[in-house]
């Protein structure tokens, strides 16, 4: 399976994608983040689904721009182009896929910020090829294994969150996810986009095994810390009376 995560927050962009890819019983590890430039802007791609499918569009994705005239002046340009991809992809591939009993259910999350722009954007991109956009009320995207690292964003994220946050939380998602499932795993791909800049890196687990052991000790300090009273009436008696 996989887990990709988007974030947009004031101070701009993170995406997160765990790199395991599992065929039957072989596991191997393959980047589902990718960046790409455009006539001197850069974005990122993340997707979950077949891979094969994933490559098709990526590729013709990347033919289809450099065969333009003119550059995007807008991410959602490059959005809809990648639905477009999408779906000359799903007509040629999809009934010869479903056919072998697999399902075409890619989806993709695309970040990035081009001339015409005023700030960062962040799209997620379903197997149909129709997209929704990030927006202050829905500040981030999972894509994959959405359930476990879903509440932890709801409960914490918002476009305030600074950015060392905004990075933080994405990983605590990931985090989540990683100690639930046994098909999403290190290493795992992170980019930041702010200002204009774009950095990138690849962490392995004994990278951030401070911050795992850091967040689970903080989280048995608060079950510790967590008011009972209200549980009192479940709990036997002291001497073991009725």
């Amino acid at each position: 399976m996989t887990f990709c995560v988007g974030v947009r927050v004031a101070g701009g962009l993170v995406g997160l994608a765990d790199t395991q890819i599992v065929k039957g019983s072989e596991v191997t590890s393959k980047a589902k983040l990718s960046l790409h430039d455009h006539f001197g802007r850069r974005y990122f791609v993340m997707t979950s689904g077949l891979r094969s499918v994933r490559d098709k569009v990526v590729l013709r994705l990347e033919d289809a721009l450099a065969a333009q005239p003119e550059a995007c002046v807008r991410l959602h340009q490059i959005a809809t182009a990648f639905g477009d991809q999408l779906r000359h992809v799903r007509a040629e591939d999809g009934p010869s896929l479903e056919a072998g009993g697999l399902r075409f259910n890619l989806h993709a999350i695309i970040g990035g910020q081009l001339a015409g722009d005023a700030e960062a954007q962040l799209f997620l991109v379903y197997p149909e090829g129709n997209w929704v956009t990030a927006t202050d009320d829905a500040p981030s995207f999972i894509i994959g294994r959405t359930a476990y690292g879903k509440p932890i964003l709801d409960r914490l994220l918002t476009p305030a969150t600074p950015l060392p946050q905004a990075i933080a939380l994405a990983y605590l998602a990931f985090d989540a996810t990683r100690a639930s499932v046994v098909d999403v795993e290190f290493p795992i791909d992170v980019v930041v986009m702010t200002d204009g800049e774009v950095r990138d890196q690849r962490f392995e687990a004994d990278e951030l095994a401070s911050a795992h052991d850091s967040w689970h000790g903080h989280l048995h300090d608060a079950l510790l810390a967590l008011p009972t009273e209200w549980s009192a009436g479940l709990l036997p008696l002291p001497g073991g009376g009725p």
